[in-house]
């Protein structure tokens, strides 16, 4: 049964381009939460294609097959236009690769059942094993979105574990369309907070798995992040005085 409580109607979307392997394990744990899943395949190699069919026909599971490789963007911005279309008012965006404890789910759904109207962000934990250079990284992002927003509202934009609320995020996604690949996850966070959404951030684990499969190219992916952020700076501008009397500039809360 889809997760109901009040007017919250949630699903499960996975974007998976060729994550045959650990896929499966993924699908298990957000169905044992009671998740309905969306699979959007973005172009995956056959033995993926087969492993995504033969999940398609399990209960509770649907499939949506996107030509070819679009991207990591592209595939969630199918899944949560077809979590839309089917009736859910929620999609609760998680990577195929195994890198999101799925055990934290019932939190981000509470969240969501809590402010429905607000964009919740997971807030990665890391352990061990996240490559250093990946995590400095993250850090020139940070400043960036606090930039673009004015505010420290949004903790963590690069994060794929969130939970969205499908009108407005529908809404954005038709009025901006958004990046095809990496650059994603974080100009959405942006323009949905631009849009007046709050933002929960809710810290969560994520893992790099020792044989997990990363499509993060360092030159392209770095490359559109940076045209990305241009963009979002140059936006912020006209916006800057109605962002200013929003919310000023200070820590925000996480969720527990």
């Amino acid at each position: 049964m889809p997760d109901v409580i009040g007017h919250c109607v949630s699903c499960a979307v996975i974007p998976v381009y060729d994550h045959g392997t650990t896929v499966g394990a993924t699908v298990d744990a957000l169905l044992a939460h009671g998740l309905p899943v969306i699979l959007v395949d973005d172009g995956s190699h056959m033995a993926t294609r087969a492993v995504l069919d033969a999940l398609a026909c399990r209960d509770g599971v649907a499939l949506l097959r996107l030509p070819t490789n679009c991207g990591k963007g592209a595939a969630v911005a199918a899944g949560l236009g077809a979590a839309r279309e089917r009736g859910f008012s929620h999609a609760l965006q998680v990577d195929a690769d195994g890198q999101h404890d799925t055990a934290d789910v019932p939190r981000f759904l509470a969240a969501g059942h809590a402010q429905p109207e607000a964009l919740i962000c997971g807030v990665p934990r890391y352990d061990a094993s996240v490559p250093r250079g990946r995590l400095y990284g993250r850090y020139l992002t940070h400043v960036c979105v606090w930039l673009e927003t004015l505010s420290l509202a949004i903790k963590d934009s690069m994060c794929g574990y969130r939970l969205y609320p499908l009108a407005a995020s529908c809404a954005e996604i038709a009025a901006h369309t958004p990046p095809a690949r990496m650059d994603f996850d974080t100009e959405i966070a942006v323009r949905l907070y631009w849009r007046g959404l709050s933002i929960v951030n809710l810290p969560t684990r994520v893992i790099y798995p020792a044989n997990g499969l990363s499509h993060f190219r360092l030159w392209r992916d770095n490359l559109r992040i940076s045209a990305m952020h241009t963009r979002l700076l140059l936006g912020m501008l006209p916006r800057a005085v109605r962002l200013l009397r929003r919310c000023p500039l200070r820590e925000p809360a996480c969720a527990a």
